[in-house]
């Protein structure tokens, strides 16, 4: 992590749980070198933080946009937050 990172929260909605998502957006994340977690919530949706370098977080955000070949992204939601200084990547 540098003085440059940035923190996006995004909740992913449509038919992405039980399709790999986590699984995925967890490698892509390790690809890429971005910090955070991916889990899937109560309601349908998979939640998920990204910590890192720009280029790298808006590589994840647009990644989840589309999801692994089985899913179906009806909607993203993404909201700015303040890094927390994340080192790792853990699907929950």
């Amino acid at each position: 992590m540098t003085d440059e990172s940035v923190r996006r929260r995004v909740v992913v909605h449509g038919r992405v749980q039980g399709v790999a998502f986590r699984d995925a957006t967890r490698r892509h994340a390790s690809t890429r070198g971005v910090a955070g977690w991916v889990t899937n919530r109560s309601d349908g949706a998979v939640e998920a933080v990204f910590e890192g370098e720009p280029d790298a977080v808006r590589s994840l955000v647009r990644f989840v946009r589309e999801g692994p070949r089985a899913a179906d992204v009806d909607r993203v939601e993404e909201s700015e937050e303040d890094p927390e200084g994340l080192s790792d990547f853990s699907v929950r």
